[in-house]
């Protein structure tokens, strides 16, 4: 992994769709090269996949909730298929700190995001507490792990 291989990782990251003489002029580097780099990258599995980021909102889900949960141990996996059989619920992570797992649901407004809550969550057996968390603003920064380039 050197200075080159991250140029494409960031390049990448920033949009996966760029075609390769784009990404070769962008980052001063031979086709060639970068393109046997690609390769070499998803072979090592530093590249996991290619993919795209939809814009939620424009899909008309304006709402996004972190949820931290606590839950009884012995029903993690019960708890866990349920949430993920209720619409709006994108990621679940199991975490450290005062939560047991984090819920990352989206919804098209807030009274909607109120039912998931209180109704859908709170129906689940084996949830002791919830407490969620809507998202007021998102910054985001892309590869914040990388060097300055």
């Amino acid at each position: 992994m050197d200075k080159t291989d991250l140029k494409i990782l960031s390049e990448l990251s920033n949009d996966s769709s760029i075609s390769i003489p784009k990404l070769s002029e962008k980052i001063n580097v031979n086709t060639s090269v970068v393109y046997s780099r690609i390769k070499r990258l998803v072979k090592t599995k530093l590249i996991k996949k290619f993919t795209i980021d939809v814009n939620d909102k424009e899909l008309g889900y304006a709402v996004k909730s972190l949820t931290g949960i606590n839950m009884d141990s012995k029903q993690r996996d019960v708890v866990i298929e349920e949430l993920f059989k209720i619409p709006g619920v994108r990621e679940i992570s199991e975490v450290t700190g005062r939560f047991d797992i984090l819920v990352i649901m989206f919804a098209k407004n807030l009274p909607e995001m109120h039912r998931l809550i209180s109704e859908e969550i709170g129906k689940i057996q084996g949830i002791v507490s919830s407490e969620s968390f809507i998202e007021m603003k998102r910054r985001k920064k892309q590869m914040p792990y990388m060097i300055d380039l």
